[in-house]
């Protein structure tokens, strides 16, 4: 059973920053890859970064990078996404969701739990 659950989202001003936090509840959590995706209204859900069980590799999609970190605290099961600068095109609610370390896709079905989600507001 893994269960996922998101905060620290919130109203910010344009280059402003936030982090959110994703606590991971599961004994297999080294065994999972955990990711951030953000959906927007009237738009797909995007990954956002993920990063794999060891923490020590990430990925980050195009529009975030150097933006965006993404890091994780295995003794506390929490995955953070540090947000800087932000623009108000990261308007979204934001997901934590992870995958076993074993699969190997890297779109939003390959990954089988799902927190509820976060919401990130940036005003101009």
């Amino acid at each position: 059973q893994v269960q996922l659950q998101e905060s620290g989202g919130g109203l910010v001003q344009a280059g402003g920053s936030l982090r959110l936090s994703c606590k991971v509840s599961t004994r297999a959590s080294s065994l999972l890859t955990v990711a951030w995706f953000h959906q927007a209204p009237g738009k797909e859900r995007e990954l956002v970064a993920a990063i794999d069980p060891s923490g020590r590799n990430a990925y980050y999609e195009d529009s975030i990078k150097g933006r965006f970190s993404i890091t994780r605290d295995i003794t506390k099961n929490l995955v953070y996404l540090q947000m800087n600068n932000l623009k108000p095109e990261d308007t979204a609610l934001y997901y934590c969701a992870a995958k076993s370390r074993f699969e190997s896709g890297s779109g939003r079905s390959a990954y089988n739990y799902w927190g509820q989600g976060t919401q990130v507001t940036v005003t101009s």
